[in-house]
C-alpha cells in the first residue's frame, strides 16, 4: 500500500511537468496591484476624492464654528442669569432666550452628526464603485492579453494567501505582461467607460472630526 501511494503521488507530479514540457498550458502573471497603482485614472480618481475630503471637512468646520458660537451665546446668557442685579422680569426673558437657544444647538448637533455619517458613507460607496470600475478596466485588458496569447492560466502575482505570503511563490520573468497591460490603459485616447464622481467626502485620513459637539446644559 505504502509503495502504491507513493507511485501515485509521483504520477501527480510528474503530469504537470509533463503538460509544460509538452507545451499543452500557456501560463502568465500580472501584477494587479502594480497595474492599479499605475494606472493614471487611479491617480486622477485619488485627486478628485481628494478635492471631495477637502471641501466636506471645510463644510463640517463651518458647521462646527456656528454650532460654537452658538454654544458662546448660551454660555453668556447664563452669566446673566447668575448676576443678582438682573430684574424678574429680564431674568424670565432672558431664560426664555436661553432655552431657545439650547433646543435650536440641539438641532445643530444632530444635523453636524447626520452631515458626518452621511458624507463617511457617500465616500465609502464613492470609493467601492471607483475600485471596482479601474479593476474591471484592468481586468478587461488582461482578458484582452489572455486571447491575444492564447494563454491557459493568468496568476497575479501580488495575489497572498491567507498565510500572509505570496499565493505565486516563483515565475519566469517572461510569462509576466504586467508592463503590457499598463502601457495599454494608459494609452492616450483612449476610451473607458468608467466615471469618477466627486460627489463624496471625508473617510480615512481626511474623515471629518468625529468627536461629539459639546452639548449645551442649563445651569
Amino acid at each position: 500500500m505504502k509503495k502504491s501511494l507513493s507511485t501515485l503521488f509521483a504520477l501527480m507530479l510528474a503530469f504537470p511537468v509533463a503538460a509544460f514540457a509538452q507545451g499543452a498550458l500557456k501560463i502568465g502573471t500580472v501584477d494587479m496591484q502594480r497595474a492599479f497603482k499605475e494606472y493614471t485614472k487611479t491617480k486622477e480618481a485619488e485627486v478628485k476624492i481628494n478635492d471631495a475630503k477637502n471641501a466636506a471637512r471645510k463644510e463640517y468646520d463651518d458647521r462646527a464654528e456656528d454650532y460654537k458660537k452658538a454654544l458662546d451665546e448660551i454660555n453668556n446668557l447664563n452669566k446673566q442669569l447668575e448676576s443678582a442685579a438682573l430684574s424678574a422680569d429680564k431674568k424670565t426673558q432672558t431664560a426664555k432666550e436661553r432655552d431657545d437657544k439650547i433646543a435650536k444647538i440641539k438641532n445643530m448637533e444632530r444635523e453636524i452628526n447626520d452631515f458626518r455619517q452621511t458624507r463617511e458613507r457617500q465616500l465609502q460607496e464613492q470609493l467601492m464603485r471607483m475600485r471596482e470600475g479601474i479593476v474591471k478596466e484592468i481586468s478587461d485588458v488582461v482578458m484582452e492579453k489572455v486571447k491575444a496569447n492564447n494563454l491557459d492560466l493568468v496568476f497575479d502575482k501580488s495575489g497572498m494567501s491567507i498565510n500572509g505570503v505570496p499565493v505565486l511563490m516563483y515565475a519566469h520573468e517572461n510569462v509576466d505582461f504586467t508592463n503590457d497591460v499598463i502601457a495599454v490603459l494608459n494609452k492616450p485616447g483612449r476610451a473607458t467607460a468608467l466615471t469618477t464622481k466627486t460627489s463624496i467626502t471625508a473617510g480615512a485620513s481626511g474623515t471629518p472630526a468625529r468627536a461629539t459637539p459639546p452639548r449645551a446644559q442649563k445651569p
